[in-house]
């Protein structure tokens, strides 16, 4: 399997540019691998195709700082690097590049690329099938289930085609007709001077088509509300923020147009014992005064089970102990993350007369017996404030 060529690369500019830079280096290689103005090329396809998934990453900034730390594999894992499977889909997203309107947009035509991508776009030629609206939706899920890979069944509410006229939005017996100011095409020509402008069509809105007679339970918009259950698996390693595409469950488009996506934005709900750091686990364990001194072995809580972990002798409270491997699963296929357990100095709320006793005896050996570091704090104060 060859190596992906890197996206900046692909639109010959460097990993500084800034979005205009960016913009005006797909539109060149838009232009210049046009299937129209390369038939005897049949690479001119698929650099196209590869021109247009660079600039999908790299024009929007947070998929682009993922593709900077990740590469490849970051923005594919994610789902954030959708793939094109013909120049429609392209024109749909990004016709506003080209003065087309896109993402979901209406607007006009009139630019220098509508000569050259009008018959794709529909501009010019024909009614315009836009994409439709892509719909965001909120998973939340405990932290266990981030670690280890989930699948969840949710409920989405989403427009559908009309099943009284099939989203043709047109009545029964009846058709949507070819609109007879733009004669079809979408656009209307206007002369001034020397000059020709072109502006989309206000009778149709753009689409080629009007509806003389509107289905009556759609109201001509050809979609109808809907419930529907949708399937979601989120790998190991999700955090929050992380979001899951489900290409092609979004809107519907207009007229037959192709859907939009779905996009789940996973939030992973507080843990009661851990709090995480990326791929680290952080745990906080309270220890007795004497374990701490004399040293001992404790039982902690992992996400797998619990684990068993030496204290040495001696150690101070506020010390952080690793157990590597017992954290998250990282998201990109690397290793886990680590468990940072860091200990606190447990100080009973009560203690028995017997207790009380130990420690009193305790304290009178260490009065009379100062340990070298104490006398060290010791000399250092007397010096800073005399006797």
């Amino acid at each position: 399997m060859s190596t992906p060529r890197d996206y900046y690369e692909i639109l010959g500019v460097a990993r500084t540019a800034a979005a205009d830079e960016i913009k005006r280096a797909f539109r060149k290689l838009a232009l210049q691998y046009h299937p129209d103005r390369n038939k005897d090329d049949p690479k001119a396809e698929e650099k196209f195709k590869e021109a247009a998934e660079a600039y999908e990453i790299l024009s929007d900034a947070d998929k682009r700082k993922i593709y900077d730390q990740y590469g490849h594999a970051g923005v594919r894992q994610g789902g954030h690097a959708r793939g094109f499977g013909n120049f429609e889909e392209i024109f749909q997203a990004f016709g506003d590049i080209f003065g087309m309107g896109g993402r979901g947009g209406g607007g006009g035509g009139g630019s220098v690329f509508d000569e050259f991508f009008g018959q794709f776009t529909g501009a010019g030629s024909g009614p315009r099938r836009q994409r439709g609206a892509t719909l965001k939706c909120q998973l939340d899920i405990t932290l266990e289930e981030a670690a280890r890979g989930t699948e969840r069944t949710i409920e989405v509410t989403r427009n559908e085609h009309c099943g009284e006229c099939k989203g043709s939005g047109a009545a029964a017996g009846s058709a949507p007709t070819v609109c007879p100011a733009c004669r079809g095409k979408g656009v209307v020509h206007q002369s001034q001077g020397f000059f020709s402008i072109r502006t989309t069509c206000g009778r149709c809105q753009g689409e080629g088509e009007i509806l003389e007679h509107p289905c009556r339970k759609c109201r001509g918009t050809g979609t109808e509300k809907s419930r529907r259950e949708l399937n979601v698996r989120l790998p190991a390693g999700v955090d929050t923020g992380t979001q899951v595409r489900l290409a092609g469950e979004g809107e519907p488009g207009a007229r037959g147009g192709p859907r939009g996506d779905l996009y789940c934005i996973v939030n992973v709900k507080p843990h009661a014992l851990f709090q995480r750091e990326g791929d680290d686990l952080h745990l906080d364990v309270p220890v007795s005064f004497t374990g701490l001194v004399l040293g001992t072995k404790i039982e902690v809580p992992t996400l797998a089970g619990p684990a068993s972990l030496s204290i040495a002798a001696r150690t101070a409270a506020h010390t952080v102990l690793r157990l590597r491997g017992k954290g998250i699963p990282n998201l990109r296929g690397g290793g886990p993350g680590d468990l940072l357990v860091r200990i606190t100095l447990d100080l009973p709320k009560k203690v028995t007369k017997r207790q009380e006793e130990l420690l009193r005896e305790l304290q009178s050996i260490e009065d009379e017996n100062v340990s070298p570091e104490k006398k060290s704090f010791l000399g250092k104060v007397k010096e800073l404030f005399g006797s």
